[in-house]
C-alpha cells in the first residue's frame, strides 16, 4: 500500500498567495442509521442553516447525490465561516440532525482559490439569474 505523499499547509500559501486564499469550514455529513431519522430531523436541520445563513455563517451547503445523481443517501456537504476548526465543529455539533444523530460529521479546513461567481440582476422585471 502507498503512504499518501503530504506538504506543509504553509506550502500551498506560498505556492498560492496570489490567489483569494478565502479560508472556510467544510463539513461533510452522512446518515448514521438510514434515512428515517435524517427526513424526521429535516425540517429542524433546515431551520437551522436558514439562521446560519441569515447570521452570516452559512457560506453554501446542499445534499451529495450519488455519482450519477439519481439517489440520495442522506450526505451533505456545509461550507462554514469560522474562525477556527473547534469553532466550525461547534457549530456543526449545534445542527438539531447532528445533536439527534441522525448524521455524523467530519469537518475539514478549506480554502477558495480560484473559480467565479456571477450575479445578473434586471432591475426592470426584478429578477435575477446566479451563475
Amino acid at each position: 500500500m502507498q503512504e499518501t505523499e503530504t506538504v506543509p499547509a504553509a506550502a500551498v500559501m506560498e505556492a498560492s498567495k496570489a490567489m483569494l486564499q478565502k479560508k472556510l469550514f467544510a463539513v461533510f455529513t452522512e446518515a448514521t442509521n438510514g434515512m428515517g431519522p435524517v427526513f424526521e430531523n429535516m425540517e429542524a436541520h433546515l431551520a437551522y442553516q436558514v439562521g446560519l445563513e441569515r447570521d452570516g455563517v452559512l457560506y453554501a451547503a446542499g445534499p451529495l447525490f450519488s455519482d450519477d445523481g439519481e439517489n440520495w443517501a442522506g450526505e451533505g456537504m456545509v461550507i462554514i465561516r469560522a474562525e477556527s476548526v473547534e469553532a466550525a465543529t461547534e457549530i456543526a455539533r449545534n445542527d438539531p440532525m447532528h445533536k439527534a444523530g441522525a448524521r455524523r460529521f467530519r469537518v475539514r479546513p478549506w480554502m477558495i482559490n480560484e473559480g467565479r461567481v456571477s450575479v445578473r440582476l434586471d432591475y426592470s422585471t426584478q429578477t435575477f439569474v446566479i451563475d
